[in-house]
């Protein structure tokens, strides 16, 4: 591992405190013994798979209710997750964040990036008088699952920013409005924002989120529109059912590396055929990084003046990458797509890399798709309202005494997933490979298995039947 990411790996405490009323907890696996990993109990494997999991329920939105959970492989977690309702309109914000080089950015944009997109969805006019009114950054967007929140000093400097960014986009006008632009620009100006915070004020904090990264996918879900906004290769795949019956999974994000032919001629296209053969070596960014987009890293986006003066002195000359010639070399411009909801979209799955790693988007639309009908057998039988035969009761009798032989081990889709993804084999879940992968000293798991986190939303059918376009 490079000097310069190890210098920069910052634990959580130096950007965050735990809210008021929440305690923080850390899975955590026994220690290895002389002969080999400790094999964990079932209930053992429970309590570490589901030590993470969240879920929400709404009522009256296209969105019925979302699961979500993560696995930690690296220490800390460089893995983030965030999702909120947009105060001042209908939205649902979901995101995930995949860090490199330490945890510091995606736990950082997690908040912010959220809190900038639901401040842009507010008319300009309204948004002024909520400025005027006091309204900060976290009262635009209603965060159903956040224990921590930044340390007094960042969170002050994150707000003064907020707050110039909030006044500028009472300047603009509604007309001809977008919501890939809303998007777009709200991800270009956190990431400026970001740079600009790191060469003002220099410290622990600011540089370490600077020099660190993160990849990223948010959806934005309102009503049957669902817009997805990523950048790097986390993906969101949509699970939807046919006429027949049969599920199919739509991917609608694209990796951003170097497999994606048209990426790389982007990113070609942007610097002198000189450097052809140096932007991308070893199927790496300037021989180093694997995302071609991502929020931070600004070791490839400064200037070699900035690197020299600002990160050179405190971590060395490795800090400039090798023929690091015409940058910017990284984009933070998300790429967005829009899908209109129908009733036969049962689904969507968010995921960081170290769920795709392990599973194909068909095999995760399979298993969500099977946990939604066997979960139904969890709980209690309702019986119709309406007057019913003793035969109609023997029929639902039978029926869920056949449908409880696919009833899921977990109520949580996302920890369903992740069970799948670290203990399936053609059989099933295997408890040994469970337990194993569970159970790898912290020296070498990074080796076998990366963060994962998920986020399975579910959507309405009926609600997408009756909703206007």
């Amino acid at each position: 591992m490079p000097n310069i990411v190890q210098r920069l790996l910052v634990q959580r405490s130096h950007l965050f405190s735990l809210t008021a009323g929440h305690r923080c907890f850390h899975q955590t696996v026994p220690k290895r013994h002389s002969s080999g990993p400790p094999k964990l109990s079932p209930y053992d494997v429970n309590c570490v798979l589901r030590a993470n999991e969240y879920t929400q329920e709404f009522v009256g939105s296209s969105v019925k209710s979302y699961d979500t959970n993560q696995l930690a492989s690296n220490s800390p977690i460089e893995d983030s997750r965030s999702e909120g309702s947009c105060v001042h309109t209908s939205g649902l914000l979901v995101g995930i964040f995949d860090g490199h080089a330490g945890a510091a950015c995606s736990q950082v944009i997690s908040k912010r990036l959220m809190r900038y997109i639901a401040a842009s969805l507010v008319p300009p006019d309204d948004l002024k008088q909520h400025i005027q009114n006091g309204a900060q950054s976290h009262s635009f967007i209603n965060c159903h699952n956040d224990k921590l929140e930044f340390v007094s000093e960042i969170k002050d400097l994150y707000e003064r920013n907020f707050n110039i960014f909030a006044n500028e986009l009472t300047n603009t006008t509604l007309a001809g409005f977008q919501m890939h632009q809303v998007l777009e620009n709200a991800f270009l100006r956190l990431d400026q924002d970001l740079s600009r915070e790191a060469i003002e004020n220099p410290s622990l904090r600011t540089m370490s989120v600077a020099m660190s990264g993160a990849v990223a996918v948010v959806a934005h879900i309102d009503g049957p529109h669902l817009h997805i906004a990523s950048v790097g290769d986390c993906s969101a795949v949509l699970g939807t059912v046919t006429d027949t019956g049969q599920w199919t999974a739509k991917k609608l994000t694209n990796e951003h590396n170097s497999d994606n032919v048209a990426e790389v001629r982007r990113l070609l296209n942007e610097h002198p055929a000189t450097e052809r053969d140096t932007v991308i070596r070893g199927e790496r960014l300037l021989g180093q990084l694997a995302p071609l987009r991502a929020i931070g890293d600004f070791r490839y986006k400064w200037t070699r003046q900035q690197l020299q003066e600002l990160v050179v002195p405190q971590f060395g000359e490795q800090v400039i990458a090798p023929f690091y010639l015409t940058p910017p070399y990284l984009s933070a411009c998300p790429e967005i797509t829009h899908h209109m909801l129908t009733p036969r979209d049962k689904f969507l799955i968010l995921a960081s890399d170290g769920l795709w790693d392990t599973m194909s988007p068909m095999q995760t639309v399979h298993l969500v798709g099977e946990h939604m009908y066997g979960k139904a057998f969890l709980q209690p039988l309702k019986l119709p309202k309406h007057d019913v035969t003793f035969g109609e009761i023997s029929q639902m009798l039978s029926t869920r005494k056949a449908g409880l032989q696919k009833k899921p081990l977990d109520r949580n889709a996302a920890t369903h997933l992740i069970r799948n993804a670290l203990g399936g084999t053609e059989y099933g879940v295997e408890h040994s490979k469970l337990s194993h992968m569970l159970s790898l000293p912290q020296d070498i798991v990074r080796l076998f298995r990366d963060d994962i986190t998920i986020t399975v939303v579910f959507f309405d059918s009926e609600y997408l039947r009756n909703c206007p376009t």
